[in-house]
């Protein structure tokens, strides 16, 4: 691999209304740059991908063009989608996403590629693997405590897991924004972080791939974390296969 190949990692978007110059309310594919600025210090290209139902038919004409994959925060996931009624907690869902995601997942997963779920992402990751989740937590107020800032809080992690590896410790200081959570985790997937001092699952991976880890904090969000340079690690093998 030269200087100029660099790894190439995908970051789902969400789809909002936004506001620029004249316009108001127009309905946008949204990333926060805090993913790509981390990216790009990391060294790799990162690359924003919407919504998009060829996807949804074809994972891979997406995933052929990556090295990572990262499933990005934002909001709730239809609960049909684990068979679940919806409760008054969950709310702004979108379909178009969530469809597009489960399947760029599931076949990240078949595929082995190196996979990154942040909040939200970790709550697909862990549907598509077939878990279901808790619509609101009992102390969710912990986790999100004021719409618009990050709480924080303590999580412990599982020594020797890739959640410690890529953290760099088995104790970190977090950013959390999240009001719901894993109530029965997928298959494959084994938890290796807890929130304390309340235990809910915070980190899960599966052991079996190279690379597959959700971290229900926001990595993307402090400046010190190693999260997203240890995914951009993990992918720089991909480059040379791609």
């Amino acid at each position: 691999m030269t200087a100029s190949q660099r790894p190439v990692v995908g970051i789902c978007a969400a789809v909002h209304p936004a506001a620029w110059t004249v316009w108001r309310d127009v309905e946008a594919n949204v990333s926060q740059r805090t993913y790509s600025l981390a990216l790009g210090a990391a060294g790799a290209m990162p690359i924003v991908l919407p919504p998009d139902e060829g996807g949804v038919r074809e994972p891979d004409g997406v995933l052929d063009l990556l090295d990572a994959l990262i499933l990005a925060g934002g909001a709730d996931i239809d609960p049909s989608l684990y068979g679940a009624e919806r409760q008054p907690e969950t709310q702004d869902t979108n379909l178009d996403r969530d469809r597009f995601e489960f399947a760029l997942a599931a076949r990240a997963l078949e595929r082995d590629l190196p996979l990154l779920a942040v909040c939200r992402g970790m709550e697909v990751l862990n549907v598509v693997c077939g878990g279901t989740l808790e619509q609101h937590l009992p102390e969710a107020e912990r986790h999100l405590h004021t719409p618009g800032r990050f709480s924080d809080h303590e999580v412990r992690l599982e020594p020797g897991s890739l959640a410690a590896r890529a953290v760099g410790s088995e104790r970190v200081a977090v950013r959390s924004h999240h009001h719901q959570g894993v109530a029965e985790l997928g298959d494959g997937l084994v938890a290796s972080g807890w929130s304390e001092p309340d235990g809910v699952i915070e980190a899960a991976e599966n052991p079996d791939r190279r690379y597959v880890l959700g971290v229900l904090w926001h990595p993307e969000e402090d400046v010190k974390s190693s999260v997203l340079a240890s995914l951009v690690e993990a992918s720089r093998s991909e480059v040379t296969s791609r």
